[in-house]
């Protein structure tokens, strides 16, 4: 379950006037799968709340990281044996008694699975339909008045007995996890009408019942589904991943006429008449569990962007190979369109506001493209103006998850190398590289290449200098996107957008590496001029 997809909240509050209990929850949204995890320790234990939070830790990390080839039940019975066996030889090596002892309830979201475990009281519920239903199960004993004994717990035996359950989702379905100071406080419907608001409210409204001073430690989590994710879907379609593709191959009504990308993955194709662009998933998928990955999120992206700034994309229902279908655009990649002259002032100018729009429209989706650069922006004709596309899916990725060198070196902000994220500030980045390139036909630092750690220091040649049309007002916009230091730089796209449709407001913008005669080289000059002319009219009268 991606960001995009899936809201979470969560709260603990202490009992009385503590300021810390003992219970302790984490939530990690990952890239495909979201974990949550909330843990009571028990009170009666002198570690009881140390246990709760390095089980909440080791779980979390743990399922983060877990072997590609073990089912998500596998993983969970593993983890959950480990930590608890951990406890326990811990607490009788240390205190020769159980010590470290915890609750626990874990839930793993995956596509549109959900997947759980419960040991010990804490409670797991499902809100669907306007209906309330626990999901786990309570380890406590049955006799009256012995209702809040636990008989299983985390740390207590060497073995632990584990309550594992898996459910279908739904659409607008919320999983909450709760200690029992939650529920033993509100009523079923008051969890029910609160789930709809989040976590936060549900442990106040609990607290607020006592003035603000609980019984008992009191923790709740709520994930609301906001949309299922359609990535485990698509991956898991028995499709053909085919080693090699010729002209002339027909896949699925699409003659393959020639290959438009040297690995061969990636072809102009013909369907009753009409041209579209075919893209198969590589073949190393086929054993590659995170080449597939990579392009089922791909294939995701394609479907789920339906702005203008991007080609149409679909993805046939009776497909019987791994790809998909984009529009074909008629025109040539930037890079080829700038490579006998520069880009003219006002095409560049359209083209910043292009990307700048693009960009705003991903971010709201908590988006970035990762990897903008000219090569991936057809230039074409719409209605005899000059307009421009952006292609590839494959780079889209969501902001600040990503800490790899995943782009094109070259373009990569110098924070990037240094393991940062991608986020609106790397992306201006970018922008401003690829905006200096086709006015100059040059990159401000040179060519980077792949595994390069290049040094930002050296001082990037005033675009003027090399293209003498480039306007001083665009030339600031560019040397701020290109602006090493992160303070100085754009630190959000509108910010760059209003000085693009502002340029009398811009003001000169120089690398503070810059020496003076080079930022004030024109009034130099006709400071030398006028004192040259001061002399020669001196020497006109003395001499």
């Amino acid at each position: 379950m991606s960001k995009q997809n899936i809201e979470t909240s969560g709260l603990t509050l202490a009992k009385g006037t503590k300021l810390k209990g003992d219970d302790f929850y984490e939530i990690k949204v990952l890239d495909t799968i979201t974990v949550a995890v909330v843990c009571d320790g028990v009170g009666s234990a002198l570690q009881g709340a140390e246990a709760a939070q390095r089980t909440c830790n080791f779980l979390v990390h743990s399922l983060k990281n877990r072997p590609r080839s073990w089912s998500m039940e596998k993983s969970i019975h593993h983890f959950i044996e480990n930590i608890n066996r951990l406890l326990y030889l811990e607490s009788m090596e240390d205190y020769e008694r159980e010590e470290l002892v915890t609750t626990l309830t874990l839930v793993v979201i995956e596509g549109d699975r959900l997947y759980g475990a419960n040991v010990g009281d804490s409670r797991i519920y499902l809100h669907r339909d306007n209906a309330l239903t626990q999901l786990s199960t309570d380890h406590t004993m049955d006799e009256q008045g012995m209702e809040n004994v636990l008989t299983a717990a985390m740390g207590l035996e060497e073995s632990v007995s584990i309550y594992y359950f898996e459910n279908n989702l739904q659409t607008n379905d919320k999983i909450m996890l709760c200690s029992d100071g939650l529920y033993n406080e509100l009523s079923d419907e008051e969890m029910l009408s609160g789930m709809m608001i989040g976590a936060s409210f549900l442990v106040k409204k609990a607290s607020k019942k006592h003035e603000e001073k609980l019984p008992d430690d009191t923790t709740a989590v709520v994930l609301n589904i906001k949309e299922l994710d359609q990535r485990l879907k698509m991956k898991q379609s028995q499709l053909i991943i085919q080693e090699h593709y010729k002209v002339g191959d027909v896949i699925d009504g699409y003659t393959l006429i020639k290959s438009l990308i040297q690995n061969e993955r990636t072809w102009l194709c013909e369907k009753r008449g009409s041209h579209y662009v075919i893209k198969f998933v590589p073949f190393e998928a086929l054993d590659d569990e995170l080449q597939l990955d990579m392009f089922v999120k791909e294939v995701w992206m394609a479907k789920r962007l339906k702005a203008g700034f991007f080609p149409k994309t679909a993805i046939p229902k009776k497909r019987t190979h791994r790809y998909y279908i984009m529009a074909y655009i008629e025109g040539e990649d930037l890079k080829s369109y700038t490579a006998k002259k520069p880009l003219s002032v006002d095409l560049s100018v359209e083209l910043a506001t292009f990307l700048l729009k693009m960009s705003q429209y991903l971010i709201r989706l908590d988006l970035v493209h990762g990897d903008i650069k000219p090569e991936n922006i057809i230039v074409t004709k719409r209605k005899g103006r000059t307009v421009f596309k952006m292609v590839d899916f494959g780079s889209i990725t969501e902001a600040y998850s990503n800490v790899t060198r995943a782009g094109t070196p070259s373009y990569l902000a110098p924070e990037r190398f240094q393991q940062a994220p991608i986020t609106e500030q790397t992306e201006l980045y970018a922008i401003g590289v690829t905006l200096y390139e086709i006015l100059t036909q040059k990159y401000p630092y040179g060519e980077i290449e792949p595994f390069q750690t290049p040094s930002f220091e050296k001082t990037v040649k005033i675009p003027s200098h090399i293209n003498s049309k480039i306007p001083s007002w665009l030339e600031s916009i560019i040397l701020r996107a290109l602006e090493s230091d992160t303070k100085l730089r754009y630190h959000n796209y509108s910010e760059m957008q209003y000085e693009l449709t502002h340029p009398q407001k811009v003001k000169p913008y120089y690398d503070k590496r810059t020496s003076f005669i080079e930022r004030h080289e024109f009034m130099i000059y006709k400071f030398g001029f006028i004192s040259m002319f001061i002399l020669n009219m001196i020497q006109l009268i003395f001499g």
